[in-house]
């Protein structure tokens, strides 16, 4: 199982371009506005989930934060982001791994995740994942998923569809809603996708 989920993930980012998979924005300015509404200075942790070749690396380093790390399953996701990147690829922490083998080794201020966590269907792998989170953050959460009203696949995978409350419920024992909202992402074929955005704080 845990290959053949590699497997796929390799072979999309080796057939497509961004402008062939739903998930693309060439503006992640939600994520951003989340990541700026926190206050953090620029050596704030940020470890970004499922990142492949978004674009949100970019606009963090830009923005001149110092400590980015991005994670995601496929390998040719990360080299095509790097690719992309070129001399400034060498300022970021990257990582493949499949997010629930994952086991890290620091603590991150922001943990960033927009559209991995609904492709985790089975409850082992979300309990997984919500210690993985508990362990490993230290301030804040932003986590986007596929709502009730978004898709129920995605890349020809099953995914978990989430309510504010069904996905605030697993993480409530350690973190604290700040704020959650639905909106519409707009594809590269210009379709709607519906998500479900929100921000947690660690509560100590």
């Amino acid at each position: 199982m845990e290959n053949s989920k590699k497997k796929h993930w390799e072979t999309v980012y080796e057939t497509k371009n961004p402008d062939q998979v739903s998930w693309t924005q060439e503006t992640p300015r939600t994520s951003l506005n989340f990541i700026h509404s926190f206050g953090l200075d620029k050596k704030a942790k940020i470890i970004d989930i499922g990142g492949g070749d978004s674009k949100l690396v970019d606009f963090l380093l830009e923005e001149g934060f110092e400590n980015i790390t991005v994670l995601d399953i496929s390998q040719k996701a990360i080299e095509k982001a790097q690719l992309r990147l070129g001399s400034k690829a060498d300022k970021v922490n990257w990582i493949v791994s499949d997010i629930t083998q994952f086991t890290p080794t620091t603590q991150y201020d922001i943990w960033h995740d927009r559209a991995a966590f609904h492709f985790l269907t089975s409850e082992v792998d979300i309990d997984k994942y919500v210690e993985i989170v508990k362990n490993s953050v230290s301030k804040y959460i932003i986590i986007g998923t596929f709502s009730e009203n978004g898709p129920q696949k995605c890349s020809g995978l099953e995914i978990k569809q989430y309510s504010q409350e069904t996905l605030t419920k697993l993480f409530q024992k350690d973190f604290q809603v700040i704020e959650c909202f639905t909106e519409d992402h707009t594809t590269p074929f210009d379709t709607k996708q519906n998500f479900i955005y929100c921000s947690l704080k660690k509560m100590n």
